[in-house]
């Protein structure tokens, strides 16, 4: 993980380039118009969303109050729940919330005696089977697997101790080995090859889960976990399958399906656009048109899966350049910063009900610009 120094963005990070250090370079009446005309700027500025720079701290606390909402659900046995359910995957998704905005499990702070609880509880030998499915004892199946993994892959190096770090690439591998294994059960139509669905003998793929699965896969092959190229290959012939055209014929713009030929969603082409660029597709006609989608449609805070789609939305167009990356930060937070509850949580409809799970996804998706986690780092 890189130290903290090297993010001067990062909300914990002190300003140590402020304007007092111009005072040595310019005279003092260089120094008032310059401090002149940037309050001038920023009083011109009308809502959060346009205050995104380093001499603000509205986001950093809105993650604060996410973090200390999520640290007043640990449970005694170390898990991090709302109300028991997938007790597993939701362990997982506050890891990688907490990790995301720079705190460790060797920090001697709360933030690090939260991820050090959580840790052992994700390790435990009996929250997991032999074959390595995570999905299995809290019920949370391929999707809850694949976030497990994804967080396995991404906490590796970051162990209190070598002994953990090796207990931690042994459960990544073991889970690796399983997401590979259940892409390769022999589908009951072709157009679901290469995807994956609830169980590991599916013989059908949906998107959602398919794209667990990929991030994954890419943050095991980044720790230098062994992925076959092929099955990176047949994951993204998937995505590409998913991919519909919108508006006019031919005017590169479209998104993808929650399963190949239905209809563009804003979470669904998010969570598309992520997976192909991570396979490293980023100037793949699909992910131009993905893009151009999204910018377009913007965050959707009334769409049934509005904090898994704006997860997929912030990390996606920060992927896709700066202009777009900046562009997503303002929306993005400009829509969360409307939802987030009294005691810091948010919570959201339909499947999203459960407030541990849109907090993380929340904190995910205002934490990107601050690159701790490897998933973010193109």
């Amino acid at each position: 993980m890189k130290s903290k120094s090297q993010y001067p963005n990062h909300p914990n990070t002190p300003h140590a380039h402020g304007v007092p250090a111009l005072r040595h370079a310019v005279g003092p009446r260089v120094v008032l118009l310059f401090v002149a005309l940037l309050l001038s700027c920023f009083s011109s500025l009308s809502t959060p969303a346009q205050v995104l720079d380093t001499n603000n701290n509205l986001v950093a606390r809105s993650i604060d109050r996410g973090i200390t909402y999520l640290a007043s659900r640990v449970n005694d046995d170390g898990s991090i729940t709302n109300s028991n359910r997938y007790a597993t995957a939701s362990t997982s998704m506050v890891i990688m919330a907490l990790t995301a905005v720079g705190h460790q499990p060797t920090d001697l702070t709360p933030e690090g005696k939260v991820l050090r609880d959580a840790m052992r509880f994700i390790l435990r030998d009996d929250r997991i089977t032999q074959e390595g499915y995570f999905g299995r004892s809290d019920h949370s199946r391929m999707y809850g697997h694949g976030i497990t993994t994804l967080m396995l892959c991404e906490m590796l190096g970051m162990g209190i101790d070598e002994a953990q770090d090796r207990v931690i690439r042994e459960r990544a591998e073991r889970a690796i080995s399983l997401i590979l294994k259940a892409q390769a059960v022999r589908k009951h139509s072709e157009r679901y090859h290469g995807g994956w669905r609830y169980e590991p003998s599916s013989a059908d793929a949906d998107l959602s889960v398919t794209v667990w699965q990929v991030m994954a896969l890419r943050a095991g092959k980044a720790a230098g976990i062994d992925v076959p190229a092929q099955a990176i290959d047949d994951a993204v012939a998937y995505l590409e399958r998913s991919y519909k055209e919108t508006g006019r014929k031919g005017a590169g713009t479209g998104g993808f399906g929650y399963e190949p030929g239905q209809q563009p969603r804003y979470a669904t082409t998010a969570a598309g656009l992520l997976a192909m660029q991570v396979c490293g597709r980023y100037e793949h006609e699909q992910v131009l048109g993905a893009t151009r989608f999204l910018r377009d449609l913007g965050p959707q805070p009334r769409d049934q899966w509005f904090y898994y789609g704006s997860y997929y939305y912030a990390v996606g167009l920060d992927q896709a350049g700066k202009d777009h990356g900046d562009h997503a930060a303002n929306r993005i937070w400009e829509a969360l910063s409307r939802e987030q509850r009294a005691d810091g949580s948010w919570a959201g409809r339909a499947q999203e009900t459960d407030p541990v799970y849109a907090t993380s996804l929340a904190i995910l998706a205002l934490s990107v610009r601050y690159h701790y986690l490897p998933i973010y780092q193109r």
